[in-house]
């Protein structure tokens, strides 16, 4: 047997060693985009996850407020299932939301509007707004909020009485130049250290009781699954 010239032993050394480091290579290369897959997958499924359970909490939350503004005794509906799709850039809804007609009787008694107040302190607040058939709120609630703790975050039932102020209004015993905050001249009162969530929650209720005026009659026409759209700029008839 001939032995191979060392330059040949060499060469094919050299390309062993190549071939080796590029297989390595290549390993590492599949295992960091393996390893990439999973935890984007992961990551994909944790906000999935995530969002599910925030849904499920703003919908358990926006069932108990329902039923603060219009308690069983004062209605005789299913008011989950008699909701009709509603949009109008005037209650600050950049999307569709529910609306949930309350009854008595087969008579529409209350119509709770999705609401959202645009210029919270933090974030948008999302409520609902109850007004009976004669134009008169029968309650306010916050759904969803990132106001301060401590401050802005009074707007909850169970930090304070604040929102309840707002029952028994109306545009008839409410002049326009009223609905603000003490600060501003208004009837409201403001929150010790916060202003500004105050103030944007008065202004959005009144835009609602402004556009419920409006509209009333469209709005109490709608029947369970049919749909509300305002198609007129905002403040308009």
């Amino acid at each position: 047997m001939t032995d191979k010239p060392d330059g040949a032993q060499e060469s094919g050394s050299a390309e062993h060693g190549q071939t080796s480091t590029g297989r390595a290579i290549l390993r590492g290369m599949f295992g960091l985009g393996l390893f990439a897959i999973i935890t984007a997958g992961l990551i994909a499924l944790t906000q999935l996850q995530t969002r599910e359970r925030i849904i499920e909490q703003v919908k358990l939350a926006q069932s108990r407020a329902l039923f603060e503004i219009v308690p069983l005794s004062e209605h005789d509906n299913d008011l989950l299932a008699d909701a009709y799709w509603i949009e109008a850039k005037q209650l600050g809804l950049k999307s569709p939301r529910e609306a949930y007609l309350a009854k008595q009787g087969g008579q529409v008694t209350t119509l709770i509007l999705p609401v959202v107040a645009p210029n919270g302190y933090t974030a948008p607040i999302e409520l609902i707004v109850g007004i009976n058939s004669r134009g008169v709120l029968e309650g306010v609630r916050v759904v969803q909020h990132k106001e301060t703790p401590g401050l802005g975050d009074k707007i909850e039932t169970r930090k304070s009485d604040w929102i309840r102020a707002f029952t028994g209004k109306s545009l008839a015993n409410t002049p326009d130049e009223q609905w603000a905050v003490k600060k501003d001249g208004g009837v409201f009162d403001q929150l010790t250290g916060a202003t500004i969530t105050p103030r944007a929650i008065v202004s959005a209720v009144h835009e609602a009781l402004k556009f419920y005026q409006s509209n009333r009659e469209s709005l109490l026409q709608q029947a369970a699954g049919s749909a509300f759209q305002q198609e007129v700029s905002d403040g308009d008839a």
